[in-house]
């Protein structure tokens, strides 16, 4: 049953991408209407994950999201946080590597979005981050960053990068601490979703200038961990050792 729940989400993924094809290209046209086709999409898939696969979710500390612009800081365990951050937060774009926007489509897709694209090899990507990212300010968007850079597993703790922390000294904008366990119930490169509920959890701001860009980024993974802490093993998919 898990894999025919799975297969129709696919199907779903699929064919709505192909029917809503036409409308992201007319909606080039429009200031914003390949966002608000795109998130169409999310919402599609996103009902899909509740009522197919029986995936749902629930947020603790939503009176912590504040009402100005500001840099999420999240972990990252799967591909649901990239949906559904885009459900659970104002309009937003996320940091991504600029070589992603090579890849047919999908990186044609993130440059539609105004994903900033950062290539991490330039001596000028500073630069680059400062640029866009004023920029996506400007329009009143929030930003998106995975601190530990890639998907880590659930259980594990990558290492926390300064880049959030750069972006809220550069941009003047606090920082939203998230931690989450989507990766127990959406491994990380598995056809396979599973149903259950995903805890989000969002804390109080840090604010931009209450310290040092190794502060901020501490205060952050010291906070994002603890909760991990609280909310791991609750998925299926959670690592059990053996005793």
């Amino acid at each position: 049953m898990l894999l025919i729940r799975n297969l129709i989400y696919w199907l779903i993924l699929v064919f709505s991408l192909i029917l809503l094809f036409p409308f992201l290209m007319a909606g080039a046209l429009f200031p914003n209407g390949i966002r608000r086709v795109a998130h169409c999409w999310v919402q599609i898939l996103m009902w899909s994950l509740e009522h197919v696969i029986g995936l749902k979710y629930r947020i603790s500390g939503a009176e912590n999201i504040p009402g100005r612009p500001t840099i999420v800081c999240a972990k990252h365990q799967s591909g649901w946080e990239t949906l559904a951050s885009q459900v659970i937060f104002p309009p937003l774009v996320f940091v991504a590597k600029r070589e992603l926007f090579k890849i047919p489509l999908f990186g044609w897709g993130l440059k539609w979005v105004k994903t900033i694209g950062i290539d991490r090899t330039s001596l000028h990507a500073s630069e680059q981050l400062l640029r866009q990212g004023l920029a996506r300010k400007s329009e009143g968007f929030w930003i998106v960053i995975f601190p530990e850079g890639t998907r880590v597993p659930p259980g594990s703790r990558g290492r926390y990068k300064p880049g959030a922390a750069r972006m809220a000294k550069l941009f003047e904008m606090d920082l939203l601490p998230v931690a989450l366990n989507s990766g127990e119930f959406w491994p990380r490169n598995s056809f396979l979703k599973y149903p259950g509920t995903i805890d989000v959890v969002i804390g109080p701001p840090v604010a931009h200038q209450s310290g040092s860009e190794a502060e901020l980024t501490a205060a952050c993974e010291n906070w994002i961990e603890s909760q991990q802490e609280i909310i791991n093993g609750r998925g299926p998919c959670y690592p059990r050792r053996s005793a």
